[in-house]
């Protein structure tokens, strides 16, 4: 029985040899990943309540993200109460390296054909990795911490298919914001989004991350990339390792509920309208909108090659008048290797203030939020009214490029203006 790649890891989860799209199995969980807002908070009184303890300690992760720094008397309350979890529980916890979807593969805890659970809605990233990685709510994570399963309905598969390789000052972002505007934020059905072609295969293991963090935009369940060498050597260099990738495709007859074919070559730059991402179009066809603020954050936004792209821009330039530009990069990782390169030195010779290794404005936690009446450009996955801040705040999203060029410009503006043959990282 011919099967998709999503099918055979589920597969493999439920012990069985094959499995068949709705059917409702139960899979052992490989890694369950937790964070410090929808983690021991809310889940050590559901275990407590149960009288149990966890599955397996060494199989759950923990990553302290969305209240750091704890600037606030709430934040501090619930990191001292993550951290004092961690301890008792003795899991593996990374208490304020970043943001948990880019901390988890880079401290070796992925590798291809896991199942993983995750407590955030942006979990899907591990399919970048050839993981099936979804999130759950605290309830379902807590029922998981306990007994080391879950069960779930088998998907369907849309494969969505890139063909040729993007342009200079085009990236993941831009193909993420134009799927939320051509099939919509319900265009994943709450399937397993699959993402394939040159375009797809040429990007960066952190460009591929930005297209599986956003398959939970389309409404996806999972955004999965097949695993390559690039994947095995990128894991083998982060302390992980990819073990026997190579079963892990979709088979070319398996049946699939979708195929969308795009042209990567014909895709230019994207950003998407307040307050949905599914407001996407090219930004030639943007209206004039002067910004206030620029902000360069979130693990769709602001991982090592994000930053990299943005400081293209920047560099050798200052910000228009009025604008301030605020940069939380990813991970402390990402951004020691940018300091080592010089790129964030890019950032402040062009007057960015540079925030924490953390969730921050892109969730609006912390003292650093949007105010009134503010209109900003983010590199955010998402323009909810009132995520990031004030509800009278209007959010336009758009790739680091886009955002780095509308610092400069004072106003959304097609990037590849700014760019002297450059092209993405």
């Amino acid at each position: 029985m011919a099967q998709t790649l999503a099918q055979k890891i589920i597969a493999r989860a439920a012990g069985r040899e094959t499995v068949a799209p709705g059917e409702i199995v139960t899979a052992a969980v490989d890694l369950a990943m937790i964070h410090d807002s929808g983690g021991p908070r809310r889940v050590e009184p559901i275990l407590r309540e149960l009288g149990v303890g966890l599955f397996d300690a060494d199989k759950v992760v923990l990553i302290s993200d969305h209240f750091v720094p704890g600037d606030t008397d709430e934040g501090a309350r619930i990191l001292e109460l993550t951290r004092q979890w961690a301890r008792e529980r003795k899991v593996a916890f990374h208490d304020g390296e970043g943001i948990c979807h880019v901390v988890l593969p880079e401290r070796g805890h992925l590798r291809p054909g896991m199942f993983v659970v995750g407590g955030d809605s942006h979990s899907p990233t591990g399919g970048a990795f050839g993981a099936y990685m979804f999130g759950v709510g605290a309830t379902e994570m807590a029922g998981v911490l306990a007994t080391g399963e879950i069960w779930l309905k088998v998907p369907e598969t849309i494969l969505i298919e890139w063909q040729n390789r993007l342009g200079p000052g085009v990236v993941a972002k831009d193909m993420m914001l134009a799927l939320c505007g051509r099939l919509g934020m319900d265009g994943g059905r709450y399937q397993a989004v699959e993402y394939a072609g040159e375009a797809v295969m040429a990007l960066s293991m952190q460009e591929r991350m930005t297209l599986s963090n956003m398959a939970a935009e389309l409404g996806a369940q999972a955004g999965l990339i097949a695993p390559d060498a690039k994947s095995a050597a990128w894991l083998a260099a982060h302390g992980g390792e990819a073990g026997d990738w190579r079963w892990l495709n979709t088979d070319p007859d398996a049946e699939l509920l979708e195929h969308h074919v795009f042209d990567a070559a014909a895709l230019e730059p994207q950003v998407a309208a307040p307050h949905s991402p599914a407001n996407a179009g090219p930004v030639g066809a943007a209206p004039p909108t002067r910004i206030d603020v620029a902000y360069i954050g979130a693990c769709t936004g602001a991982k090592y090659d994000d930053l990299k792209n943005a400081a293209a821009i920047l560099k050798g330039r200052r910000l228009a008048a009025g604008v301030e530009l605020m940069v939380a990069p990813s991970s402390r990782r990402d951004q020691e290797r940018a300091a080592a390169d010089g790129i964030m030195a890019v950032f402040e010779q062009a007057g960015a203030r540079i925030l924490p290794n953390a969730c921050g404005i892109c969730a609006g936690y912390g003292v650093d939020r949007l105010g009134e009446d503010v209109t900003c450009v983010s590199s955010t996955a998402r323009n909810f009214r009132g995520r990031m801040g004030a509800a009278s705040a209007k959010v336009w999203l758009g790739s680091p490029f886009t955002v780095a060029a509308a610092a400069v410009a004072g106003r959304i503006v097609d990037p590849r203006e700014f760019l002297a043959g450059g092209g993405a990282a």
